[in-house]
Parts: structure tokens; C-alpha cells; sequence
């Protein structure tokens, strides 16, 4: 215990401080070796020799065994257990061996080599994944990264020459497959395919990309190709299901991690209660970003070299401002070794700020989930994970980013006021006592396939052999887009006939309008871009944008040319969007019966208008101001779970008339923020609706949806996890050490009734009486 105490002060507020609710100790891990294969080629092996890989781990060598015998295979292990290796050797082994045949028979037709295609979530990982193969000095493999910032005088001699491309689905979808004919040689080769960090393909995205692997295998297939997929996966509940499902054929998996760890000191941190009472006279605690910002500048000054995660774009950028303020007075030469790290950032800022992160340049850095993945940034000492990340295989990823170069390490989760937040940071086994989640993707959802199917039409005209690669309502929605002109229909099966892009129907990272650009208004430069249904949120006038540490406020969003036009300037505040939102219920698909109570899982349409936004103060929460907002509804048909009730049952269970709106909606509010614990959501991927007596169904209701077009598996999963989900959604309002409710357990962020009214008692009476009927 004394070792964690060590690690504990180095959080500069000595061993015991007040807001440490609970340490947990991750023993080291010891290395299991285990022999190279026969068949790697000997220069493999010396190549990595050189590198200092003597002896690689044996979940190493099982994956790469799979892969290599033809098996389409998923490593799915801690961060750091080096799951890269395990695809290098099969497919650069491929590589390497068809170089040197060609070599060694100039007359052999070019189609007889081999190529690898690598595929990850982000730009950053990929940059990282080129440098590891260069260094193993190779001279028959050529490797290149294919995506948006590749050169375009670049992009031929790659297609023509390469045998290793490292990509992303966007480039995939946009650059490769509507030109596949220009590829023609490179599929014909085509041995392997690798998907980096399989579990990151989750909701909409996640269903995107699922569809996406089926169209480049249609595509292998028709140049004679049947490459094998390789993913590679932090720990998740079931991989090979999902990877199965991401790439539609069966999978094997590798789950036993054999790579050696340091041990690990995790501490749980909730901020003190402030005396500032916010909304509705609810106590306030001080918020995860101050908080946070405080532990970066401790361990900062102490030469700790940390990592700060946090979910928002906005926040990193906040924490890293406070904290070099707050450096400023302890080390002049401090605040110049702390940045922020997003997306978003131009390609050349990103690149500069991983190679200062590298070197030790940098002391510290904020970070969105950009820097989750498996970019190589070993060395570090300490993690500070801000807020909930949204599931534990994200949250395993982040803590196990320090440590990796064989040192204890120490991880902090500075709870945020979230009900999630305060339930985990009192219940550390919901996180170290469970598997972890499920990875959560449809990729039968319309309103992704749909585009898809009129995409691969335009690729190959699609027949009805090809039904069989893609999900069973396949046959239904090309019917559907027969009639709506997208596709014709012919004997020979069905054809995209229209002048325009098919690939432009589909955008695989956001709900639609295009990405919005933000503008700096004095000097006309581009600063970053924005997902188009965030900027009703985050950049609507009056909204504070952070980049790189400097603030600036929206002037004007101008959704007609996509663009957010924003100012310098020095606002002591931050900005919240407040939206009202109706609900209407199109079709219950699935429902149980809890003897009066009663569970519906089906479609419905979300109209939903931001109509406000209110300035707050960064350190107490403190609301400074609202101002209206006119900005149009938007309707969103998706997903939902919903509870119906009648007045008796909850008359019957202790609740009196008065009471149903505030316990209601307190119930809502929960239940959204718990969600995560059984689906691989965050708050902002879902919402909820919760009315005394709603329109369609004619009782109490409390809904929540999807935040997404077609839905995008979260409600689904609370819908088959509702009573371990009702539980802890119970549990955690129980914990809150408030009176009356707060931003801990039963007021939202976004709430677009001011909060109003909310019934903290009567939410723990619901919730009782629903789970005493579910039992």
C-alpha cells in the first residue's frame, strides 16, 4: 500500500485527500514468449531482431498462426500488448516472399505478388503504423499512407507501386472502391486486409464501416481476390461476434494477453462540493475540467510526463489553457511543454504535437479519445481520465497508455457531474468486477444501407448473388430505392444510373449537411471543422470555440455555405445549447410485459429545436446569462426504448399525482446518463423524452432514443439490459449525497426545461416500482 501512496501524492494533494474515494491496485503482468513460426521469412525475423523483438509474446504468434493458415482472425487485447506485430508477420511475410519471387523471375506476371490493405479510424494512427514499418528496413516493401492528405501526384505511383497501403474507411469509401478499376491490379493481389482498432467501429460509424467491408469483398472477389481480415481490438465483450459482424464472415479470436505491464495505481476522484448553488438551488461540485486542469499542473511541475483524456474538443482545449496558467507561477519554461490534442487540427499540427509528445518535449497533454488509440507515445507516467469516457474498453485503452514501457504507472477518473459518473466513482467493481462491453453496431439500418447499396450499384451492378454478402432486409430496401429512382432494376439485377456520385450519398461520421468549416473572421484562415448536426450545439452565435488554447466566439453560422465565421477573443466562460424536443411513436417492433408495466422497443420520429444557449463560469458552473437562440427544428427517425405505465401502478406504489412529471422526468434524466454501463454510448449519443400522459400511448412514458438516423443499437441494448440498467440508473441517484437533486444524478446538461421539474424522491420511487413489477 505503500507503493499506491507514493504514486497517490504524486497527485499533489498528499496520500489521503478528501476527494480519493478509491484506489485499485493492477498487479504487473508477466511475459508469456513464445517461438517465431517456421514460416516467417528469416529477414522478418532479423528485421526485428534490430528493433530489440528477440522473442515475440504468444498471443502474438497464435494470431499471426490464424491469419497465416487463412483464417479471418481478431486480436483482441490490453493496450500496448503489441496486437501490430501479430498482423505484420503474416502479411509482411507475404509481402516480402512475393518481392523476392518476382525478383528472382522477372517473366512472372506482376498479378502474382502480394499486397497488404490497412485500415484505421484516424489519420494520426496510421502516420504511426508507416514509421513502424519503415523501420524495419525492408527494401521489398514499399509502403504508403493513401488518405485526404496524401499528394495527388502521390496517390498514382501508390496505387501503381505500393504493396502495404495504410488507410481509412473515409478514403476507402470516397477514393478507392468508385475507382476500383484503376486498383485492378492492387485487388487481384490482395492477401490481407487489417482493420486497427476493430472495437472504435461502433454505432452509426460502427455500421457504416460494416457495410463498407462488404462492398470492398464484393469487390476482391470480382478481380478473383478473398483476402483474409485481421483486426485488432482492445478487449471487448465477444470481439469475435463483432468482428464477424463488422466484416460479415466468421472470425477467430485471440483474448489471452501474454505481453508484459507494469502495475498500475487507479485512483477515484470526485471533485468537493462548492458553496455556488446552480440550477434550481442544487449544490454544485467543482467541475472535472478544473479539477483536472489542477492534477495535470501537480504532476506537470513534478516532471511527471501525463496524459489527460477527456470526451470534448472544448474541454481539452480548456484544461490545457488552465493548466498553463496555472504553470506560469510555478516554472516559466512549464507552460510551452503543455498542449491540447484533437481532431479537428490541421494534418501539420497533429504530426508536430505526436513527435513533441514522443520526444518528451511535451510534459502534458489534454486529449480528446484521438490520442486513445494505438499511436506509440510510450514513456508516459500517468493518465487523468476526465469524466467517463463512455465504456470500459475505452476507458482500459486510456489508463493503459501510461506504463508501457514497463514502469508502474499511476490513472486517475476524475468523476464528472454525470450520474454515470458519480455511480462508478463509488462502484469501482462495475468497472474492474465485469466484462467489458459489446460493441454495438447495425449494420441493417436503412438509413446507412441504403446509400451504401446505391454506392456499391455504382461500383458493380449489384445482383442477386450479391444479396447474400449484405443484411436480409437487402432485397426490401432495393425495392425502396427502385421506387424512389435511386437504382434501376433490370434483368441482370439493379444499376445506379444517375450522373452524380453515389459515394457522396454517404457520409460514414456524421447524420448529414456536410462537415461545417470554422473561419477565422480577421484572417479568413481555417481553423478546423465540425460535424454539421454538432453545430446547432457548439456553433451557433454567441458559442465560445477553443483552438489550440485560444478562445474564440462564433459570430455567425452559416449553414446554407457551411461555415462558422468566429472572432478572437477572452470570454471567461463557456457555452451550453439548450434544445426542447417532442416525440412521436411510428411502431412498436418489440415489447415486454412487466405485469402493468409495460417495454417497447420500436421506431419513432424526434423533432428537436435548440432555441438557447447560457454562458457559465469554467470553475463553479455558475450560469451567467441565457440567450435565445432561432435556429430551425430538426426531425430525426430512429430508434427507442420507452416504460408505459398507469396512473394506478404508480399511484399504488407511493407516488401521488402532483409528483409524476418531476419523478418522470428525474428518471429520464438518470437513465440517459446510465445508459453507457450497458451499451457502448456516451450521454451525447442518446436522448430522452418523458411526459405524464404522451399523445400516442395515453399513459406515463418515459422514452429514450437514439440521437442517430435509423437508430444505432444503444436503445436496443438497453431495451435486452433494462433491469441490470434500471438498477444502476436506481443505485446511483440513491448514492448522490444531495438533497434535492443535481447535475450528479438527475439534472442533464442539455435539458431543455431549465431542469423543471425534477423529483429526486419520487425518481427512486419510479424506478422501484418498475423494477419490483420487472422482477
Amino acid at each position: 500500500m505503500s507503493a499506491n501512496n507514493s504514486l497517490i501524492s504524486q497527485l499533489g494533494r498528499g496520500e489521503h485527500p478528501a476527494q480519493l474515494q478509491h484506489v485499485h491496485h493492477i498487479p504487473a503482468r508477466k511475459a508469456v514468449p513464445e517461438a517465431w513460426p517456421g514460416w516467417v521469412h528469416p529477414d522478418l525475423v532479423q528485421s526485428y531482431s534490430l528493433l530489440g523483438v528477440h522473442t515475440p509474446w504468444r498471443h502474438q504468434i497464435t494470431g499471426a498462426n490464424l491469419a497465416h493458415d487463412g483464417h479471418h482472425v481478431v486480436i483482441a487485447t490490453g493496450t500496448a500488448s503489441g496486437k501490430s506485430l501479430a498482423y505484420q508477420l503474416p502479411a509482411v511475410d507475404a509481402v516480402h516472399r512475393a518481392e523476392l519471387r518476382l525478383a528472382q523471375n522477372p517473366g512472372r506476371l506482376d498479378d502474382d505478388g502480394a499486397v497488404a490493405l490497412y485500415l484505421s479510424p484516424t489519420k494520426a494512427l496510421a502516420a504511426d503504423q508507416l514509421a513502424a514499418l519503415a523501420s524495419l528496413h525492408l527494401p521489398t516493401l514499399r509502403a504508403a499512407t493513401y488518405d485526404g492528405d496524401t499528394a495527388p501526384g502521390d496517390r498514382r505511383w501508390i496505387r501503381d507501386h505500393a504493396n502495404f497501403i495504410l488507410c481509412n474507411p473515409d478514403m476507402l469509401h470516397f477514393g478507392v472502391l468508385p475507382n476500383h478499376t484503376w486498383w485492378a491490379k492492387f485487388f487481384r493481389r490482395l492477401k490481407y486486409v487489417i482493420i486497427d482498432e476493430a472495437h472504435s467501429y461502433r454505432g452509426v460509424f460502427g455500421s457504416h464501416v460494416a457495410v463498407l467491408m462488404r462492398r470492398l469483398r464484393r469487390i476482391c472477389a470480382h478481380y478473383g481476390s478473398e483476402p483474409v481480415f485481421i483486426g485488432a481490438s482492445a478487449t471487448s465483450s465477444d470481439p469475435a461476434v463483432s468482428f464477424s459482424r463488422l466484416i460479415g464472415s466468421v472470425a477467430a479470436t485471440v483474448t489471452e494477453d501474454s505481453s508484459p505491464h507494469g502495475a498500475t495505481t487507479v485512483a477515484f476522484w470526485e471533485p468537493e462540493l462548492t458553496d455556488f448553488k446552480g440550477e434550481n438551488g442544487a449544490p454544485s461540485r467543482r467541475t472535472a475540467i478544473a479539477e483536472t486542469s489542477d492534477l495535470l499542473a501537480n504532476l506537470v511541475s513534478a516532471r511527471v510526463r501525463t496524459i489527460a483524456f477527456i470526451k470534448s474538443r472544448r474541454g481539452a482545449e480548456t484544461i490545457a489553457s488552465v493548466t498553463r496558467r496555472l504553470l506560469e507561477d510555478v516554472d516559466p519554461s512549464l507552460p510551452a511543454r503543455v498542449a491540447a490534442y484533437r481532431s479537428g487540427y490541421l494534418p501539420e499540427e497533429r504530426r508536430a504535437l505526436e513527435r513533441s509528445l514522443r520526444s518528451g518535449e511535451l510534459l502534458g497533454v489534454s486529449s480528446t479519445s484521438a490520442l486513445e488509440l494505438g499511436i506509440d507515445i510510450s514513456g508516459l507516467d500517468a493518465v487523468l481520465v476526465a469524466g467517463w469516457p463512455g465504456t470500459r474498453a475505452s476507458f482500459f485503452q486510456q489508463i493503459g497508455r501510461a506504463g508501457r514501457a514497463g514502469q508502474d504507472a499511476l490513472a486517475a477518473f476524475i468523476a464528472s457531474d454525470d450520474p454515470l459518473d458519480t455511480y462508478l466513482v463509488h462502484h469501482p467493481e462495475a468497472i474492474f468486477g465485469v466484462p467489458v462491453e459489446a460493441t454495438v453496431f447495425d449494420p441493417s439500418n436503412p438509413y446507412v444501407l441504403g446509400p451504401h447499396l446505391c454506392a456499391a450499384a455504382a461500383e458493380l451492378p449489384l445482383n442477386h448473388e450479391d444479396l447474400a454478402l449484405f443484411p436480409e432486409n437487402t432485397l426490401t430496401l432495393l425495392t425502396q430505392l427502385v421506387s424512389q429512382g435511386y437504382l434501376r432494376r433490370r434483368p441482370s439485377g439493379w444499376f445506379w444510373t444517375h450522373p452524380q456520385s453515389a459515394a457522396a450519398m454517404v457520409n460514414l461520421r456524421s447524420d448529414g449537411g456536410g462537415p461545417i468549416n470554422i473561419i477565422d473572421a480577421d484572417t479568413g484562415a481555417l481553423l478546423g471543422t465540425m460535424d454539421s448536426p454538432q453545430s446547432h450545439y457548439q456553433a451557433h452565435q454567441g458559442a465560445v470555440y477553443v483552438h489550440q488554447g485560444e478562445p474564440y466566439v462564433v459570430v455567425e453560422l452559416n449553414e446554407t455555405d457551411h461555415c462558422a465565421i468566429v472572432r478572437r477573443g477572452n470570454p471567461d466562460y463557456y457555452t451550453t445549447a439548450r434544445d426542447v424536443t417532442q416525440i412521436a411513436v411510428l411502431e412498436s417492433t418489440r415489447h415486454e410485459l412487466w405485469g402493468p408495466v409495460e417495454m417497447h422497443f420500436g421506431e419513432v420520429q424526434v423533432t428537436t429545436q435548440v432555441v438557447s444557449f447560457q454562458r457559465k463560469a469554467f470553475i463553479s458552473n455558475e450560469v451567467l446569462g441565457e440567450e435565445p437562440l432561432e435556429l430551425g427544428a430538426r426531425d430525426l427517425f430512429t430508434k427507442a426504448v420507452w416504460f408505459t405505465m398507469d396512473n394506478q401502478t404508480l399511484l399504488s406504489g407511493g407516488l401521488v399525482e402532483p409528483q409524476f412529471p418531476g419523478a418522470l422526468h428525474a428518471a429520464e434524466h438518470a437513465a440517459i446518463g446510465l445508459l453507457p454501463l450497458v451499451a457502448s454510448s456516451d450521454r451525447w449519443d442518446v436522448g430522452g423524452v418523458s411526459t405524464a400522459i404522451h399523445a400516442d400511448t395515453g399513459q406515463p412514458t418515459i422514452f429514450v432514443y437514439d440521437g442517430h438516423p435509423g437508430g444505432a443499437g444503444f436503445a436496443e441494448r438497453g431495451f435486452a439490459m433494462a433491469r441490470v440498467w434500471l438498477s444502476a440508473t436506481r443505485d446511483a441517484i440513491s448514492a448522490c449525497e444531495c438533497d434535492t437533486g443535481c447535475p450528479s444524478c438527475v439534472q442533464s446538461p442539455k435539458c431543455g426545461n431549465k431542469n423543471n421539474p425534477l423529483d429526486k424522491a419520487g425518481a427512486l420511487t419510479l424506478l422501484t416500482i418498475l423494477l419490483n413489477h420487472a422482477s
